[in-house]
């Protein structure tokens, strides 16, 4: 039990700097330390408060867009360079380091719905208004040269959504249905549809290529096998699903961003409940997106706010929102798993930091060393009511506030007839639903 750390000491009455090295023994036995909870649980309390006070996490705002910003794709091989694009038919390509926008293109005519980079990041993908689809170097023409699509596409019908293979020269695109294409060729390898309704994003599997998830109007979340040529199974929401993102370490897990204000992550294997649903936003959720690790995801919604959740809990550890934000339509996590930026009505890109209070640039050993202490502290300590209290408490604007506070009333309103109802009703005539279960209409395979 005993154990020793070496003090330094310096004699100033000596010409030159003498360093003495003097063991100080240290006895970890707990019966010695009578105290020690008490003065860990006032720095976790410490720690939690501090937390708090320095959760700064918006960063900058990228402007430029001359209207509302749709759609965004990360670049596949640099952390740097993001790509949007607005309802005016603009892409635009930035330099998160700089903070500035790079190149601007007009890609189409109306809005640019949906854009994607290739996995080697030498080019980029759009969809628009315009019925193209097209194919942009990602390296600025030289000089003299034109800014023209190394390739278009001119389909028969809108499209709404594209997403590229994660190793294949090979992407579909979503609208009437699921289309998809190869690289080289003109016309789509194969067309996929199950049922007769709009589709508004697709997306494919990290992991398992070859896997594909479209959400359409009629409320469908639909998987598709690449293999086959042929839908595999799709299960049916009480309301629409707006997109939907895989987990990029599980690779039969999903989130869906569904109108009914809620997310609810799958396991494609088990489509009968969700495994999570997550409730937290006032409003439709719009978009949502993975964080490199698979532990969290970030959403966008239209209550004008921004929210993280742990994949595994129910409601969101971080709220983001600005006076200025409106409706966030697009939202993604950089691949560094440090930063989240968001595209709103309003034709504003910002960038916040995925931790509220991390301090970026370089750290210090020691700072390190008492930042991983802390934060062992906080988890420590994290179901004491006092430091539960502060770690949850955040600031939300006045209209989310009475949403939230009006629709707590009526899930209690619900709660409270439905056990009126079953005291009054034949017993087993009303058996009981689970939160999960409510929102399942039915899964076809």
């Amino acid at each position: 039990a005993n154990s020793a750390y070496l003090e330094l000491h310096y004699i100033p009455w000596v010409s030159n700097v003498c360093v003495i090295l003097i063991a100080v023994p240290r006895n970890y036995d707990p019966v010695l330390h009578p105290f020690e909870v008490p003065r860990e649980y006032t720095r976790a309390l410490n720690a939690t408060k501090l937390e708090r006070v320095f959760a700064k996490p918006f960063l900058s705002s990228l402007d430029g867009h001359r209207d509302g910003v749709n759609c965004m794709a990360k670049h596949p091989k640099s952390l740097s360079t993001v790509l949007s694009g607005a309802c005016d038919g603009e892409v635009k390509i930035w330099n998160l380091t700089k903070r500035q926008c790079i190149r601007t293109i007009q890609a189409h005519e109306g809005f640019v719905r949906g854009m994607c980079a290739r996995f080697c990041g030498t080019s980029f993908f759009t969809v628009g208004d315009d019925k193209t689809v097209k194919q942009w170097k990602m390296e600025s023409p030289e000089y003299g040269e034109e800014e023209e699509p190394i390739h278009t596409v001119l389909g028969k019908t809108v499209y709404t959504g594209i997403d590229h293979h994660w190793k294949d020269a090979v992407f579909a695109t979503c609208g009437h249905q699921v289309d998809i294409w190869d690289e080289q060729r003109t016309s789509p390898m194969c067309s996929l549809t199950w049922g007769f309704d709009s589709i508004s994003s697709v997306k494919f599997n990290p992991i398992e290529t070859y896997l594909l998830g479209s959400c359409a109007s009629d409320r469908n979340i639909v998987l598709y096998d690449m293999r086959k040529s042929t839908p595999l199974k799709k299960v049916i929401l009480n309301m629409r699903t707006n997109t939907l993102c895989w987990n990029p370490m599980e690779a039969f897990v999903f989130t869906a961003a569904n109108e009914d204000y809620n997310l609810y992550t799958f396991d494609m294997r088990f489509l009968e409940s969700p495994v999570t649903v997550h409730m937290d936003h006032v409003s439709a959720v719009l978009d949502v997106d993975y964080s490199p690790t698979g532990k969290e995801f970030v959403s966008a919604s239209f209550d004008k706010s921004v929210r993280i959740f742990p994949v595994d809990k129910g409601h969101s550890r971080e709220v983001y929102h600005t006076k200025r934000m409106q409706h966030v339509i697009t939202v993604k996590w950089t691949s560094d798993n440090k930063y989240i930026l968001c595209g709103s009505d309003e034709m504003n890109i910002r960038l916040w930091k995925a931790n509220a209070s991390e301090k970026l640039g370089v750290l210090a050993p020691r700072e390190k060393a008492a930042m991983n202490y802390n934060q062992k502290l906080k988890e420590k300590f994290q179901y004491h009511p006092q430091i539960r209290r502060i770690a949850q408490h955040r600031h939300l604007p006045k209209s989310i506030y009475c949403q939230i506070k009006e629709q707590r009333i009526m899930r209690e309103a619900r709660r409270r007839k439905e056990l009126n109802r079953r005291k009054h009703s034949k017993p087993g005539s009303m058996p009981f639903v689970s939160e999960r279960k409510k929102h399942i209409v039915a899964v076809v395979k």
